[in-house]
């Protein structure tokens, strides 16, 4: 009888028999043989310690540990938009209007986020909503009567800006988030449409202005590098304590391996100023942490706590991506954005331009 070891890689499939193929096999001790993960069934790839004994010609197994998970580039295709929120930083806009409904010069937050999904290649979109929350499904919906009074006038281009974002039957799901806990929470509740291959998260709050869109950004970078991947800037020390922030490993470029994640530290406990901002792309192994339903900072469920136990289980990266983040779900930041999309704007930018001018004018003299 002998006795040899070797490092292999078993794929996920629907089935539990899962082959391997040894990387290091010994004269006399075969190629291969059957592993069984009934566990590992979502598309990862797991690189495991193999240890085998020869006897007689046959090769039963005696021992195999995961060293650690990849996985297998599956094409990135859904997106959860998280719009359950109560918007109570704005009220009393937001009593009876949903907050991602708030228009950045002539488009609504949500609608801003669903174009850079599909600028990114997004097929399928899943909102998770809350009580109040019908006027995105209708935003996103014909209007029957407009669009008749519209093209009955002759009105062209009003048409092209109504029918634009209208999407495809089937691509478009909405989920009832039935109490506001948390981001970890409403992305669990999509978890049966997202189904068992990678997905996006956008937050419509964090808007960003940029040549390439952020998502369609990250999803070069996921092309790249698979697994997890964040979009992440750096916030200054002492606003650690309103995101979640990375511990950070190797950098390459503007890539940044993530070690850790810690949600809103207190600025002298963060381990670093690197924080993520609402861009996600994820595996479908984050469910299973979510529905442990922890409570982490607020008493909520939160996404980060659930992505920190995914750290050093498979490839998770941060993306410092390019362009400009402004953060919706704050009054000053809301009107920021709205002056910086309207100096952009094709029809208003030089007006407005102007209009900042004469305030400036009027503050320095003031």
């Amino acid at each position: 009888m002998g006795c040899a070891a070797g490092r292999s890689r078993v794929a996920g499939t629907k089935r539990s028999a899962l082959r391997y193929q040894s990387t290091a096999p010994a004269a006399g001790f075969g190629r291969g043989g059957s592993v069984t993960f009934p566990w590992l069934n979502d598309g990862r790839l797991a690189d495991v310690d193999v240890k085998w004994h020869n006897q007689n010609g046959f090769i039963p197994l005696i021992h195999c540990s995961v060293v650690r998970y990849s996985y297998m580039r599956k094409p990135l295709r859904k997106a959860i938009f998280p719009v359950g929120g109560l918007g109570t930083r704005f009220l009393p806009a937001t009593k009876a209007m949903p907050k991602e409904m708030l228009s950045v010069v002539d488009k609504p937050l949500i609608q801003y986020a669903v174009e850079e999904a599909k600028a990114a290649g997004i097929e399928e979109f899943i909102f998770v909503t809350g009580r109040g929350k019908s006027a995105i499904e209708d935003h996103f919906d014909y209007s029957y009567e407009l669009q008749h009074t519209l093209e009955a006038r002759g009105k062209k281009a009003e048409m092209e800006l109504i029918s634009d974002l209208l999407p495809l039957p089937g691509q478009v799901a909405y989920i009832r988030q039935q109490e506001a806990n948390g981001l970890g929470h409403a992305v669990w509740c999509a978890r049966n449409l997202a189904g068992n291959e990678p997905f996006a998260v956008l937050l419509a709050d964090d808007l960003v202005q940029a040549d390439a869109p952020c998502l369609r950004q990250m999803v070069e970078v996921y092309n790249e590098v698979g697994g997890n991947v964040v979009a992440v800037m750096d916030v200054p020390r002492e606003h650690t304590n309103r995101y979640g922030v990375l511990k950070t490993g190797k950098e390459q470029g503007r890539i940044v391996e993530v070690e850790g994640l810690v949600e809103k530290p207190k600025p002298e406990e963060a381990p670093s100023t690197l924080s993520i901002i609402g861009r996600y792309i994820l595996q479908p192994d984050v469910f299973g942490f979510l529905e442990q339903q922890k409570p982490g900072a607020g008493g909520e469920i939160q996404l980060t706590d659930a992505l920190a136990q995914m750290t050093g289980r498979g490839r998770f990266h941060g993306y410092r991506f390019e362009g400009r983040r402004f953060d919706c779900g704050d009054k000053a930041g809301f009107i920021e954005a709205n002056i910086a999309f309207a100096l952009k704007h094709p029809k208003i930018g030089k007006s407005v331009r102007q209009t900042i001018l004469d305030f400036a004018k009027e503050l320095s003299a003031g």
